[in-house]
């Protein structure tokens, strides 16, 4: 296997060659050994590095970017790929999360045993081009994804069916976490009516700041405007020295001796 493969720091070329077993008396004979190092660069007939999955994985999922902003992202820091390609990569990225599964019991153990219960939480996505939405449940305190449905839209009964495995584990359930989509918050209070609910506070500041955003906007554009025009303030102090003179050096003032550091 040889390729070139792009990764966010540029292109590196990567090979790899297998290797089989010839010895017929050996318990492994005919058995194929697959150099895997070449798989922490990159998928097998994959030419983006893992580091270009995680980019777009973290940019849609945790800054809410679509897929041609994350092109236009990538493309500006030297990653040739189009639309189509993001997509492809985008899926390949929650694959390789389901894989992380396998862990998902120890990991809701551990974290049941240091907190003494669990906190979960369901957020709604909607992949682009395609009108149902993927609903995520995870693990607050440990932020471990532990499943997903995709529905059409949001309907209580089947949540609360998707809900009902998890509803069985013999965890103490701290509190629920969700926005303020009416089917979710009656999903999870039916699931878990002795834990108290509470509201995203990322959504609910995100719907407090959608009306404030355009008058700050607006304010910090006057604030630039009335700054730009005032005189910028000398980095060091203009008052000659003699460096060979300690009475000169010693009769400044302490905040002339010491360059002004200030922001613009």
């Amino acid at each position: 296997m040889r390729k070139t493969v792009q990764t966010m720091d540029g292109a590196v070329f990567v090979a790899g060659k297998s290797k089989e077993c010839t010895n017929s008396s050996c318990t492994h004979f005919g058995k194929h050994y697959y150099a895997t190092g070449v798989l922490k660069y990159s998928l097998p007939y994959s030419t983006y590095g893992l580091d270009v999955l995680a980019f777009i994985g973290w940019q849609h999922e945790h800054e809410h970017q679509q897929l041609a902003e994350i092109r236009r992202l990538l493309n500006q820091r030297g990653v040739e790929i189009n639309e189509s390609n993001v997509g492809k990569l985008y899926r390949q990225f929650l694959a390789l999360l389901g894989g992380t599964m396998a862990h998902t019991p120890e990991k809701l153990a551990a974290t049941a045993a240091e907190h003494g219960g669990l906190i979960w939480a369901i957020d709604a996505l909607q992949p682009e081009g395609h009108g149902t939405l993927l609903y995520v449940l995870y693990e607050v305190l440990s932020g471990t994804p532990v499943s997903a449905i995709q529905l059409p839209q949001a309907q209580g009964q089947q949540l609360i069916e998707w809900l009902q495995p998890y509803q069985k584990l013999t965890y103490k359930v701290l509190a629920t976490l969700s926005d303020g989509e009416s089917a979710i918050i009656g999903a999870m209070n039916s699931s878990w009516p002795d834990a108290p609910h509470q509201r995203c506070q990322a959504h609910f500041l995100s719907n407090l700041s959608e009306a404030v955003l355009p008058l700050d906007t607006k304010l910090r554009q006057q604030l630039k405007a009335d700054l730009d025009g005032m005189p910028k303030v000398p980095e060091f102090s203009e008052r000659p020295q003699d460096p060979g003179s300690e009475q000169q050096q010693d009769s400044l003032p302490f905040f002339q001796s010491s360059p002004i550091c200030h922001e613009t």
